[in-house]
């Protein structure tokens, strides 16, 4: 890519942000108040595995939130089904994983 290419593409993005600054900003909103709710459900993890109730009540979570959030956190690995407890599956996060 030449220089001048880089400028016009540079110059292309600053306009983007400008013209969707709104969307951007609810955008990255959104996303910090995602990553706060899950470092939440983390924490209400340990290293113990727990159930969505169990989750819920430790974190102050609503329940169909953490199930929503493990839901997400399960398709990228960062949490795994262990067991049951009753009728409820337990998760535990994935050693590696977020934390």
């Amino acid at each position: 890519m030449s220089t001048e290419d880089k400028k016009t593409r540079a110059q292309l993005l600053k306009q983007l942000r400008e013209q969707y600054r709104d969307t951007v900003d609810r955008t990255q909103a959104l996303l910090k108040e995602h990553n706060a709710v899950r470092k939440e459900i983390f924490k209400a993890m340990g290293d113990e595995p727990r159930t969505v109730p169990e989750i819920a009540e430790l974190s102050g979570v609503s329940s169909h939130e953490v199930l929503w959030h493990i839901t997400a956190l399960k398709k990228y690995d960062l949490v795994a089904e262990v067991g049951m407890d009753g009728e409820y599956y337990q998760y535990q996060k994935v050693k590696g994983g977020a934390s």
